[in-house]
């Protein structure tokens, strides 16, 4: 079994270099152990979004007299039923992968692989069967798993990883959840929303500590206001599981405190899926549990590439599959630029949402920047007002001296699908004057984009 091309995973990274590299002319195979889609398919971004979807309209509901409109009888959740749609959901998006691979003459190899050589795959099926396969061009795309702290071992019962979050038998009373990143604050929100006593514990100062501060501290506010207690500067000690619930001790500034929830939910990050891939053999280089690769992907053994979780970056989706088209179209000899990582998105899907590009304020002035920052709230918004979602603001931050965008943080409803309109800005080095002159349709939540750059020059109207 030859091929130009062999993938070593199928999740966003790996099954879109397998298309991209087909539609170039290669004949390509991939190894996959599990479903299609890999986790975020079936495991991360897109089930949790239907989970997401279900407690919104869950809100929506509670609150429909506020819209004029009158729900007679008990409003509950289903927590079986939310989980089915999930689970239902992913599953046709994993059979969408199948068709694309058959529409794309890529071919599936199902098993574990591993290398064994420059041009040479090892395949264990589930039955133990072994097939070796050769290719022109290897490709490893294996990503990551939820990492485990040494104090917070999960157990796949009492403390979970958001594997077993999206799948729990029964909803739970209450929950403790660790990390307050995409993935913790969106099962806080989500678990919360339906009627979970929730406690998010965080060990920095802000949550979702990547963002701009000021987006931080709003959504800080609105978790409190929904009903989760948040605990920033805060350190999970230990968690007691012998009794029938959870006993998390957790160390705050004021000391210790106790907290009792049916389940704690670890949130601390990810580990790359290295071990066994056979790397120490072939003798591909690795540091810190990432491979090492250059600005095309390249390991340091022809012919043998890596993208995706695995390498040195951010760990997300369109992130790898961006990785996965720039890494194949350079071994097809296309003119390619490498990814620009300054510009790079990143969204959690929480309620209000939060999505952000570029630098924030506090990074631009410690890289050297005069910075013109403009601000634009939510409360101001005739669209916002109307579908009564004033939560949040748009803020940008320009380069005094030539006016170019160099960071944008969204907070809000429908943010997410707003947040590429700056993406596109930034890698067009748009200026602020050319941002507020580019006509935005009214009434609309993009219009804040537009009334925040102008914010920067003082020539913002409506607030």
């Amino acid at each position: 079994m030859n091929f130009d091309l062999i993938v070593i995973g199928s999740g966003p990274g790996g099954y879109v270099a397998a298309i991209r590299a087909s539609q170039l002319g290669m004949k390509v195979a991939v190894v996959e152990r599990a479903e299609l889609g890999g986790i975020c398919l079936n495991w991360g971004c897109i089930p949790t979004k239907a989970l997401l979807k279900s407690a919104s309209v869950y809100e929506y509901a509670q609150h429909a007299a506020e819209y004029g409109v009158v729900v007679e009888g008990a409003i509950k959740p289903d927590f079986a039923a939310i989980v089915a749609r999930s689970r239902g959901v992913a599953d046709s998006m994993s059979k969408g992968i199948q068709f694309l691979f058959k529409k794309n003459k890529v071919e599936v190899i199902e098993g574990f692989g591993k290398l064994v050589a420059p041009h040479q795959v090892e395949v264990t099926a589930a039955d133990g069967t072994v097939t070796k396969v050769e290719a022109n061009h290897i490709i490893l795309a294996t990503g990551a798993r939820s990492r485990e702290l040494a104090n917070l071992p999960i157990d796949g019962e009492k403390i979970i990883g958001y594997r077993q979050a999206m799948t729990l038998a029964k909803q739970p009373e209450s929950m403790v959840v660790v990390g307050s990143g995409a993935i913790g604050s969106e099962f806080a929100y989500f678990y919360n929303a339906i009627g979970t006593k929730v406690t998010l514990v965080e060990f920095l100062p802000n949550v979702v500590p990547l963002e701009d501060e000021e987006v931080s501290k709003q959504l800080e506010r609105s978790f409190k206001k929904a009903g989760i207690k948040v605990m920033t500067n805060s350190e999970v000690l230990s968690v007691d599981t012998t009794g029938e619930r959870c006993s998390v001790i957790i160390k705050t500034k004021k000391g210790e405190e106790t907290v009792e929830a049916d389940i704690v939910l670890s949130a601390v990050g990810i580990a790359t899926n290295l071990e066994g891939l056979g790397l120490e053999e072939v003798g591909v280089a690795n540091e810190r549990g990432k491979v090492v690769v250059d600005e095309f992907y390249r390991t340091n053994i022809e012919d043998v590439y890596a993208i995706g979780d695995i390498v040195a970056g951010p760990a997300l989706a369109h992130v790898a599959s961006a990785e996965g088209i720039c890494c194949v179209e350079k071994i097809a000899g296309l003119d390619v630029h490498a990814i620009d990582y300054s510009i790079i998105p990143g969204c959690t899907y929480t309620t209000p949402e939060v999505a952000s590009v570029g630098l924030s304020e506090k990074k631009a002035i410690e890289a050297g920047y005069e910075v013109k920052v403009g601000k634009f709230p939510f409360t101001a918004s005739g669209k916002a007002t109307a579908a009564g979602a004033r939560d949040g603001f748009v803020k940008v931050i320009f380069d005094a001296k030539d006016g170019k965008l160099l960071g944008a943080h969204l907070i809000g409803a429908n943010v997410t699908e707003m947040v590429a309109e700056m993406v596109l800005a930034q890698n067009l080095g748009a200026t602020g004057h050319q941002i507020i002159k580019a006509i935005h349709p009214h009434p609309t939540m993009s219009e804040a984009i537009m009334e925040a750059a102008a914010a920067a020059y003082g020539e913002v109207i409506h607030i």
